[in-house]
């Protein structure tokens, strides 16, 4: 290897180090912990368990992977904020706003979603046993892949949701109304109650 070859492969790795470096800057930049709760904060991946959060507004927040354990989030305002992969055991999300929200593989043990406005959030694949969505507004929400055993519907607008391969056993859909056709294709069904609720005109049941 040529001496001129040879500084050009330490050059180039140079650059590359320092790419490297500035990249990982950016991105621990990025986020921060310790920021207040306004619109379009970047939490990603902070612990924020045990907290009181009631009434704040983190709409378009990056909220990926955060620990909301037993946090009460009422009345907050989440329209088009991103909650993927967030741990939302126990918390507390009624009468909150999510419009749009993303909630793909949240972990959300007895969450309490109850009267929560939803229009056309995303909660593919999460886990939500015996979460509470009673008189939740769910119209055109994609459960697609959630686990929702036990899970409340007591009320709640389902219109035009999508449920399809979800997991509905013991869940609670008495009281429900839709307006809209609902997505039910090779959802699991196990002493789910449905008593009352008009399903006539719902896709993939038989």
């Amino acid at each position: 290897m040529t001496l001129r070859r040879t500084r050009a492969y330490a050059a180039s790795g140079l650059v590359l180090a320092v790419c490297t470096m500035f990249a990982w800057q950016n991105a621990t930049a990025a986020h921060n912990c310790h920021a207040a709760a306004t619109p379009g904060v970047n939490w990603h991946e902070c612990d924020k368990k045990l907290l009181i959060l009631e009434g704040q507004d983190l709409s378009g927040a990056n909220l990926f992977g955060v620990d909301f354990t037993s946090t009460d989030l009422r009345n907050s305002n989440l329209l088009g904020a991103n909650l993927e992969k967030a741990t939302l055991v126990r918390a507390s999300l009624a009468d909150s706003t999510a419009k749009g929200a993303r909630f793909d593989r949240i972990e959300a043990y007895r969450t309490d979603f109850s009267r929560m406005d939803a229009q056309g959030a995303v909660f593919a694949s999460a886990e939500m046993q015996r979460s509470n969505f009673q008189d939740a507004n769910l119209t055109n929400v994609d459960f697609t892949k959630a686990e929702l055993g036990r899970a409340q519907f007591h009320d709640a607008d389902i219109s035009g949701s999508r449920f399809s391969f979800a997991n509905l056993a013991r869940a609670d859909f008495r009281g429900a109304t839709f307006t809209a056709s609902i997505d039910f294709d090779r959802a699991f069904f196990f002493l789910t109650r449905i008593e009352g609720v008009d399903l006539s005109n719902s896709a993939g049941l038989s």
